[in-house]
């Protein structure tokens, strides 16, 4: 791929490495090999080999041909699965593969609208809303319309701070998702959404609501039992419903992240107890769970984790008994998410490689503090400081506050740098920097002397 290519190759060329992927295998190695192959050969893959001008003509089509490649794929879990072909280097070469597969047509996306990005103060749009190229709906769910929820089906989504970012990448396979959360119908046919969030726990609002909530992307997934997948609907809303009752105990969000919690929860914990008791012990998330295992542990006891081991939100993209109905994604959002997932990709191997720790200064002992205080202030108190201090429960400590903080101030100055190279690159060459050159350009960040990498010391 040396010489300039004509767009239709690109399309040719994603069809040779789907080939690839699907191509029958006899055994576990055979298999993870194959599919860490396509993972590389896909990564390679830069947007300067082609015409931007005729790659933004075929952006729909080259989505869709992606999209449409990574369905089919999924549809060989519960058959990959039962063969026991689903290592631990299986798995992490098709999560790594969907997730360049995610950033391929992402770019292609933002090269469609012109690059374009949201304006201060500006919103993103209502997920899964529309007939356009941010809504892609698995062809086996298509209704020409949209999209229906059910009750039971699981909301996975990605927030565009950066607290997201680090929940999505903190584990021992990068994901690009941070929350999870689940459906429910109620008997007059309104749509909830039942979740268990840091700044409010256990909560249950109208699912509209939670669409237009400032979301940079989202899945929509659905068990094959449907029985199944709306008996655990029906038991996470009583769970939560009964905690906000005026006699009820309200369910605190879980830093631990431990599979086991009921009284405090995480909000994968929420969905991992809603099927395990609506299949009575039965079904237990996830398959496939992630490892915490950063050999620094600085980070994690900071923030209050404690598990070696969790159901982290984006494990259910690889759940065999679950169907990825649609995704969705603002293009206008989605370069800056990248860009977020790489500085905390760097910035969480710095802590293991160089030995890097947060370290607090004055400033952020006094914001935390005031923080810390400004959690037992009302809603309306809050969200007026919240540019200040952080939005934060009473429950958590100010080692997490101050935490949060850090990593946010850290992480802002090197997504500035990446914005405005992007901008410069996009200007020259009509395309976006490849996640691999992003990378380089933050070691380099990295190396620059008597520069310190925001409150990272070591």
């Amino acid at each position: 791929m040396a010489e300039k290519l004509e767009p239709a190759d690109l399309s040719a060329d994603l069809a040779h490495l789907e080939a690839i992927a699907l191509t029958p295998t006899q055994t576990a190695d055979e298999l993870a090999a194959r599919l860490g192959h396509v993972y590389r050969a896909f990564s390679e893959i830069d947007f300067s080999r082609y015409d931007s001008r005729r790659l933004a003509d075929q952006a729909a089509d080259l989505i869709q041909q992606m999209f449409g490649a990574r369905m089919r794929l999924r549809e060989n879990l519960r058959r990959w699965q039962a063969e026991g072909l689903l290592t631990g280097e299986a798995q992490r070469a098709l999560r790594d593969l969907f997730r360049a597969m995610r950033y391929g047509a992402d770019m292609l996306g933002e090269l469609n609208i012109g690059f374009r990005k949201l304006d201060n103060g500006a919103r993103p749009l209502t997920a899964f809303r529309g007939r356009d190229l941010n809504t892609l709906i698995n062809p086996r769910f298509n209704e020409r319309r949209d999209l229906p929820f059910q009750s039971g089906d699981l909301l996975l989504v990605r927030g565009r701070h950066h607290n997201s970012a680090a929940i999505a990448r903190v584990g021992d396979v990068d994901s690009q998702y941070s929350h999870l959360s689940i459906v429910y119908v109620d008997p007059k046919g309104f749509n909830w959404l039942v979740e268990v969030l840091i700044e409010d726990g256990g909560t249950i609002k109208p699912l509209q609501e939670a669409l237009d909530h400032d979301l940079g992307r989202a899945i929509v997934l659905r068990h094959a039992d449907a029985a199944l997948a709306q008996r655990a609907a029906y038991i996470a809303h009583e769970h939560i419903r009964q905690s906000l009752t005026r006699y009820g105990r309200p369910i605190l969000y879980d830093f631990s992240m431990r599979n086991n919690g009921v009284k405090r929860m995480f909000c994968s914990g929420l969905i991992r107890y809603a099927f395990e008791r609506a299949s009575e012990g039965q079904y237990l998330l996830p398959t496939f769970p992630t490892r915490l295992k950063m050999s620094n542990r600085d980070f994690f006891e900071r923030i209050g984790v404690k598990a070696d081991e969790t159901f982290a939100p984006g494990d259910i993209e690889l759940e065999p008994h679950f169907d990825i109905v649609a995704e969705w994604q603002d293009y206008r959002t989605t370069a800056s998410l990248r860009h977020q997932d790489i500085v905390m990709d760097k910035l969480f191997a710095w802590m293991d490689e160089h030995h890097l720790r947060f370290k607090e200064t004055f400033l952020i002992d006094m914001v935390s503090l005031f923080g810390r205080l400004a959690a037992g202030l009302s809603n309306t108190i809050k969200s007026m400081i919240a540019d200040v201090v952080p939005k934060v429960p009473p429950h958590m400590p100010r080692r997490t506050i101050a935490t949060i903080v850090m990593l946010h101030r850290t992480a802002e100055p090197l997504m500035l740098e990446l914005h405005a190279l992007e901008r410069e690159r996009i200007d020259l060459f009509g395309h976006p920097l490849h996640p691999r050159e992003i990378a380089e350009y933050l070691e380099r960040v990295r190396a620059r002397p008597d520069s310190p990498i925001g409150y990272l010391t070591g």
